[in-house]
């Protein structure tokens, strides 16, 4: 294999501005991510920039629309690492059309308060995913 996996996702917030709500997503497969929380998202096809996969992905997913927002970047150009073969970058996203629902991959989802950190950490987040939601809640205490 040549070069690594490219997978985008979403930290949507009910506010870019000021956001005090995160939508976690339940997986439902693999066997081994089953019952476990994620950013909602996916592969970045061949020839799609990453923003226009996230917006397909979305509304793939959720059956929604949102307005991206900033990066939330790991520091590396290939984003996030999630294993030895793939990267996740995450942007932050608003809804701007439609309810979030488990259409593909979710059996749940579930906004959490970002005021309840012990909350949101509380989740089964996929092991990957756990140092972008501690950057997130960062970031949104930060005020930035």
């Amino acid at each position: 294999m040549t070069g690594l996996i490219n997978v985008v996702g979403a930290a949507v917030v009910d506010s870019l501005e000021a956001p005090t709500r995160l939508l976690a997503a339940r997986r439902t497969a693999p066997p081994q991510f089953a019952g476990m929380w994620e950013f909602p998202g996916g592969k970045v096809e061949t020839g799609e920039t990453a923003e226009a996969a996230l917006h397909r992905e979305l509304a793939e997913e959720l059956g929604v629309e949102v307005r991206l927002g900033q990066e939330l970047e790991s520091g590396k150009s290939a984003g996030w690492t999630l294993n030895e073969r793939a990267s996740m970058r995450v942007w932050f996203a608003e809804l701007t059309a439609g309810e979030p629902r488990p259409l593909e991959d979710h059996d749940e989802l579930r906004w959490m308060s970002l005021d309840g950190l012990d909350d949101v950490l509380g989740l089964a987040w996929i092991p990957a995913d756990l140092p972008i939601v501690q950057a997130l809640l960062d970031r949104v205490a930060a005020g930035e």
